[in-house]
């Protein structure tokens, strides 16, 4: 090999060295690390990601065409529900097989279970600048939507001007319309849906009055169900006139379709959960993992969760609805529920059992 040819080669090494390192560099989001890079291109050597989640496929469509398109990685969606993706982890853990590489739950308390006990790792996003303080804990576990609880109705049975304004109208009305209301009323059932819990049970934690609610709805005939789906069925076709502590972000898309479906938020007191993600311990692909993550957390990746009707956790998006703009829909009382230890507080056994036990006597069950 004579000289010129071997300096053509060497050339042409390094112009396609330097081609990868742009090539690489134009995928890094503006404002990250330079490194970032490594990251991105391991992800897509990996080419999967494996989602154990709670959220229905079609509200996070978008964002998952929307991240396979950016990076060419294919995405392993498991709907398992809540209590399904906890239970699912641990077992797999157990048996060291693990295969989720995101947990991504609304079941804000069984997240951070999974956190505290070890099945969860540190990973400090270049997008948690932009999120709330409270929507960070100590860069394991990261909330990626703000939704609100409230309440769904029959249009038909009940207008809007009869609604009452505040929670502690809401006992009023319940008290009041007995007649009307008797067997006619819904709300999650504790015992079965992870997210029926985190919502009573916070209530129960900010509301002195809260066990007030549920004697009122005991009064009421209240029936329980284990997914809102099942109760917006039941508004929707009569059968029930009000559903109590309904995931508000569901319901917001949903009265877009069903012309007699209203929703309604009390404007003093509207809690807001949020739907947790953590990089599992051991995940099989770490790397497209972490990407995912920033990608959800991202304004892009923001923006299309809230265009799949779940509002954004940062202020900077104008698709759909934002936490700010959520605030301003239901009245100015969005009380977020913040990321920390706090959330645990029913996870001790013998509270858990105190606290399904106190719910049944006040239904008069």
């Amino acid at each position: 090999m004579n000289t010129k040819t071997v300096r053509s080669l060497a050339a042409a090494t390094a112009l396609l060295g330097f081609s990868a390192i742009s090539a690489g560099a134009q995928d890094v989001p503006a404002g990250y690390p330079a490194d970032y890079a490594a990251i991105i291109e391991a992800a897509k050597k990996e080419g999967t990601v494996s989602i154990y989640t709670s959220t229905d496929a079609a509200q996070s469509q978008k964002l998952q065409d929307a991240f396979t398109a950016k990076y060419g990685i294919k995405i392993a969606y498991n709907d398992l529900g809540t209590n399904g993706a906890y239970n699912q982890v641990i077992s797999e853990a157990a048996a060291s097989q693990v295969t989720a590489d995101v947990v991504w739950s609304s079941a804000m308390d069984l997240q951070m279970t999974l956190i505290q006990d070890g099945y969860g790792v540190e990973y400090k996003s270049p997008e948690a600048s932009h999120l709330p303080q409270w929507a960070n804990y100590k860069d394991t576990l990261y909330a990626t939507t703000i939704e609100p609880i409230g309440v769904i109705y029959n249009t038909k049975a009940l207008t809007e001007d009869k609604l009452p304004k505040t929670y502690a109208d809401l006992i009023t009305f319940l008290k009041d319309n007995k007649g009307e209301l008797q067997g006619k009323v819904a709300t999650f059932d504790p015992e079965k849906s992870g997210s029926g819990f985190l919502n009573h049970s916070n209530d129960a934690k900010n509301r002195p009055d809260f066990w007030d609610l549920a004697k009122a709805m005991g009064e009421d005939g209240v029936k329980i169900y284990s997914s809102s789906g099942g109760m917006k069925e039941t508004v929707v076709s009569g059968e029930n006139v009000i559903a109590i502590n309904i995931i508000g972000s569901y319901a917001l898309d949903w009265v877009k379709e069903s012309p007699n479906l209203g929703v309604h938020f009390a404007t003093d007191y509207t809690p807001a959960f949020s739907r947790l993600a953590l990089v599992t311990k051991g995940a099989p692909h770490p790397n497209a993992a972490k990407l995912f993550v920033d990608f959800m957390l991202s304004k892009e990746g923001q923006s299309m969760l809230a265009e799949g009707g779940l509002p954004s956790v940062r202020e900077d998006v104008t698709a759909g609805l934002n936490i700010k703009t959520l605030n301003e829909r239901v009245g100015g009382g969005l009380k977020p529920i913040a990321v920390d230890e706090g959330v645990l507080e029913y996870m001790d056994q013998m509270k858990r059992v105190q606290f399904l036990n106190d719910w049944k006597a006040a239904l008069g069950r």
